[in-house]
C-alpha cells in the first residue's frame, strides 16, 4: 500500500503549479478556485434574530470540486491549508476546513509572502493553527457589506431603478466622487494674469524667461489686463540688473517601495491600468511565471499590503545588487527603512521582486507585454528605495528693475543616485519657470526682448482619477488594501461613475443615488463613520473586540433608518433627470444628453422617436489649453476626424490635431503635446513665447505606411473612410 501523501490546498492553478515543483514527490497541491463557501446570493443568508448567525452554503458550481477535494483528503494523512495570506485567505481555510470536516491535528494553516523555494519549505515546516480573530473580522466585513447590500438595494430598487446596489465603502466613493463634481460646478472661475519677461545677457544669443514676483520686495498678484500694462508701461526703456543670484544643492530622497494602494496608483498614472487590471497582473507575478531555466516561479511578494516593511535579507541583497551593479557611490552605506503609516495592518512586507537579480531584462522574453510593465515598475521603485539620494545644483536669480522683482530659477543634476533607475510618476506639475539659465553676476546689466503676459483663470479642483480616488479612500482610512480595486470597479459597472478622458465623473444616476444615501442613511456615507467602521475591523482582527458586539451595534440605527426612510419613501419614484450636455443637435437644435448603450456612452437627441439623431461623446483630454488655461476636449469632425480643442471655444480659438500630454514643459510650464499615432512619440512645447517652442515644420510625425497612402487615395473617390487619431 502506497504512503499516503501530504494534501497542499492552495487557490489557484499555477500557485498549485510553482509550489508543488519545490515540495516534490511527498506533496500533492491542488487549488480550490477561491471560495468554496458563502453565503448564499438569493437571500439574506444572515440570522439577525439570533445574534446574525451566517448561513453559509456551498458554492454553486463547485460541488464536483468539493467531492475530489473530499476524497483527496481522506487519503492525505495532513492538509496544509495554503490559501492567501489575508483575512479572506484565512476566512476561505477556515471554510475549508469546516467544509472537509478536518479535525485540528490534520489541518495546519501555512502562508507563503513569496512563492520561492526557500519561504515555501520555512512556512511548511513552521505550520500554525487557523487565526480565529482573521477569521471573524472577514465575517463581520462581509456580514455588514450583506445587511447594507441586500436591506439597502431593495429600497433603492423601488425609488430609484431596478438593479442598483449601495454598499459601505463603494457609497462613499461615489459620494468623494459626487462631492468634488458639486464643488466644481460650485466654483467660480476668476482671471488673473503671469508676466514674465524674455531677457538676454548683453551682446550675446543666451535669452531666458523670468516672472513678475512684485514690487519694493512685495509680492504682488496681477489680476487684470489693466494691472499687466501699469507694469509693463513703468519698465518701459529701464535697466534689468541682476539682483541676486543664489547657488544651493538640494538632494532629493526615493519613494518607499510599493504598497497596495501606490502600486495602483501608479499604474494608472504611469501605465494607464485600472486597478483592478493591475491586480490581476500582480496576482500572475506573485503566484508564478514561467521563467527560462527555472521552471515557474514567483516574481514579487504578495501584492495586497499596507506594510512598508522589507526582510533583511531582501535589504541586504538589494544592498549587494546596487554596489555590484551601480558602485559603492550609488548606496547610501545602509538599508533604507520607511516608517509605516499610523493603522496599517502591517501583516507582510511591501510589494518588491523575490529576486533582485532577476532584473526586467533578464526576464522580459519569458512574460507578457503587461507582466512585463508592471514588475518594471515593482522592481525599479524597490531598487530605487534602496540608492543613494539624487543631487541637483540648483541657481535662484532675482532680477530687479525699477523696484519691480522678476525672478528665475535653474536645476541641473549633479548626481542621478536613486534616478539612475526609477523616479516616480506625477499627478500634476507646477508652473514654476526652471529653465536653464546663463552664467550670471550680481549687478550684471541685461537686455530685455519683450514682455510676455499671459492671461489666465483659476481653476477649480480636479476631478478623481481612479488613482487620486484611491488616494483619497487611503487617507481617509476608507476601505483596505483588498477593497480598492472591486469598489472602483462596482461604482463603475453600476453606472454610478464614468471615466471621462482619464477623470471620474459622477453620473446623474450616481448624484441621485448618493442625494438619497445622503438624506436617509448619512451614516452609510459618512466618511468618519466608515473610517471608524474599519478601524473596529481591525480591532476584532487583533482580538481585542467581538465581532457579533459590532454587528449588533451596527444594525441598531441601521435598522432605524431603514424604518424611517421606508416609511418617508412609500410610493416615492425619484426621476433621474437626463444627463445634459454642451452639445446641440445637429438635426433639430435640441440640447442633447447623455446616454448609457451597448459599446458606452454616447450623445443622443431628446427628440426621441421624432428625431433619432446621435454622436459620440466629448472626451476631456488631460493638460490644459496653452492659450487660456482651460480646459482641452477631444472632438470629433463631421467627417470622422479627431481633433482637439479648448473647451471656449471660439471665445479662445486654440485647436490642434496635436494630442494633449500630461506633461509640462520645464521652461513655460505649459501643457506639453505629441504626434497623433502609436508608439514612443516625442512630445513638445506649442507655446510660441516660450524657449522650448518647437515649429509645425520640425515636429516628427509618422510616415505613412504604403498601405495607408493607398487606403487614402480610395477615400477621395469615395470607397473608403479614414480617420485621424
Amino acid at each position: 500500500m502506497p504512503a499516503k501523501k501530504k494534501l497542499v490546498i492552495v487557490e489557484s492553478p499555477a500557485k498549485a503549479k510553482t509550489i508543488e515543483k519545490y515540495l516534490g514527490s511527498g506533496y500533492k497541491v491542488v487549488a480550490s478556485m477561491g471560495h468554496l463557501r458563502d453565503l448564499p446570493k438569493s437571500t439574506l443568508g444572515v440570522d439577525i434574530e439570533h445574534d446574525f448567525e451566517p448561513q453559509y452554503i456551498p458554492v454553486k458550481d463547485k460541488h464536483e470540486l468539493i467531492s475530489t477535494l473530499k476524497k483527496e483528503a481522506a487519503s492525505s494523512n495532513l492538509v496544509y491549508l495554503a490559501t492567501d495570506p489575508d483575512r479572506e485567505g484565512e476566512a476561505i481555510s477556515w471554510h475549508l476546513k469546516q467544509l472537509l470536516g478536518l479535525p485540528d491535528d490534520k489541518a495546519k494553516r501555512v502562508t507563503f509572502n513569496e512563492i520561492t523555494k526557500n519561504v515555501i519549505l520555512d512556512s511548511i515546516k513552521n505550520p500554525r493553527e487557523i487565526d480565529q480573530n482573521l477569521v471573524d473580522a472577514q465575517q463581520a466585513r462581509r456580514v455588514l457589506d450583506r445587511i447594507v447590500g441586500y436591506q439597502l438595494s431593495p429600497l433603492l430598487w423601488k425609488t430609484v431603478k431596478s438593479g442598483l446596489s449601495a454598499g459601505r465603502v463603494q457609497s462613499v466613493a461615489v459620494r468623494l466622487v459626487s462631492d468634488r463634481e458639486k464643488e466644481i460646478n460650485d466654483f467660480v472661475s476668476e482671471e488673473y494674469w503671469l508676466l514674465d519677461v524674455k531677457l538676454s545677457k548683453k551682446n550675446t544669443d543666451s535669452p531666458f524667461n523670468a516672472r513678475y514676483y512684485g514690487k519694493n520686495g512685495k509680492k504682488a498678484e496681477l489680476k487684470s489686463e489693466d494691472d499687466v500694462n501699469r507694469v509693463v508701461s513703468d519698465l518701459e526703456g529701464e535697466d534689468f540688473t541682476v539682483k541676486s543670484v543664489k547657488p544651493g544643492e538640494k538632494q532629493k530622497s526615493p519613494a518607499p517601495p510599493f504598497i497596495t494602494s501606490t502600486l495602483q496608483q501608479e499604474a494608472s498614472r504611469r501605465l494607464n491600468m485600472t486597478p483592478k487590471r493591475t491586480m490581476t497582473i500582480a496576482q500572475q507575478l506573485y503566484e508564478g511565471v514561467e521563467i527560462s531555466g527555472r521552471g515557474s516561479l514567483g516574481l514579487i511578494t504578495y501584492m495586497r499590503t499596507d506594510s512598508l516593511r522589507i526582510s533583511d535579507e531582501a535589504l541586504a541583497a538589494a544592498g549587494t545588487f546596487i554596489t555590484g551593479h551601480y558602485g559603492n557611490e550609488y548606496y547610501p552605506g545602509k538599508p533604507r527603512r520607511f516608517k509605516t503609516k499610523a493603522g496599517a495592518q502591517d501583516a507582510h512586507e511591501a510589494i518588491r521582486p523575490t529576486d533582485i537579480n532577476l532584473t526586467p531584462e533578464i526576464v522580459r522574453k519569458d512574460l507578457t507585454a503587461e507582466q512585463y510593465r508592471l514588475y518594471r515598475i515593482i522592481w525599479g521603485r524597490f531598487t530605487a528605495s534602496q540608492m543613494a539620494n539624487a543631487i541637483y545644483n540648483n541657481i535662484s536669480v532675482e532680477i530687479e528693475a525699477k523696484g519691480h522683482l522678476f525672478k528665475a530659477a535653474s536645476s541641473e543634476l549633479k548626481f542621478a543616485g536613486y534616478t539612475a533607475v526609477y523616479e516616480e510618476s506625477k499627478e500634476n506639475s507646477d508652473n514654476e519657470i526652471t529653465s536653464k539659465l546663463p552664467q550670471l553676476t550680481e549687478n550684471e546689466l541685461l537686455e530685455l526682448i519683450k514682455f510676455l503676459p499671459d492671461r489666465q483663470f483659476t481653476q477649480p479642483p480636479s476631478r478623481y482619477t481612479e488613482a487620486t480616488l484611491i488616494r483619497a479612500l487611503e487617507e481617509k482610512g476608507i476601505g483596505r488594501p483588498s477593497t480598492y480595486a472591486p469598489t472602483i470597479s462596482t461604482i463603475s459597472s453600476h453606472n454610478y461613475v464614468v471615466r471621462d478622458g482619464r477623470y471620474l465623473k459622477p453620473t446623474a444616476l450616481g448624484d441621485a443615488v448618493n442625494e438619497l444615501l445622503k438624506e436617509h442613511f448619512p451614516d452609510i456615507v459618512d466618511l468618519k463613520f466608515t473610517n471608524q467602521m474599519e478601524s473596529e475591523l481591525d480591532e476584532v482582527e487583533s482580538g481585542k473586540a467581538d465581532w457579533k458586539s459590532i454587528l449588533r451595534e451596527f444594525y441598531g440605527g441601521f435598522s432605524e433608518e431603514m424604518d424611517k426612510a421606508g416609511s418617508e419613501l412609500k410610493g416615492v419614484k425619484i426621476k433621474v433627470p437626463d444627463e445634459l450636455s454642451n452639445e446641440y443637435c445637429d438635426v433639430c437644435g435640441r440640447q442633447m444628453v447623455i446616454k448609457n448603450g451597448r459599446f458606452g456612452r454616447f450623445l443622443a437627441c431628446p427628440g426621441f422617436p421624432e428625431c433619432t439623431f446621435t454622436k459620440p461623446l466629448v472626451i476631456e483630454m488631460p493638460g490644459s489649453c496653452p492659450k487660456c488655461g482651460g480646459k482641452i476636449l477631444k472632438r470629433t469632425s463631421k467627417k470622422g476626424y479627431v481633433f482637439y480643442a479648448c473647451e471656449r471655444g471660439t471665445e479662445c480659438g486654440f485647436i490642434t490635431w496635436d494630442v494633449p500630454t500630461a506633461a509640462t514643459c520645464p521652461a513655460c510650464g505649459k501643457t506639453l503635446f505629441k504626434p497623433s499615432g502609436r508608439g514612443p512619440l516625442k512630445s513638445f512645447c506649442v507655446n510660441p513665447d516660450c524657449t522650448n517652442f518647437v515649429p509645425e515644420e520640425k515636429r516628427k510625425y509618422q510616415k505613412k505606411a504604403k498601405s495607408e497612402t493607398a487606403a487614402k487615395k480610395k477615400t477621395s473617390s469615395g470607397k473608403t473612410s479614414r480617420k485621424k487619431a
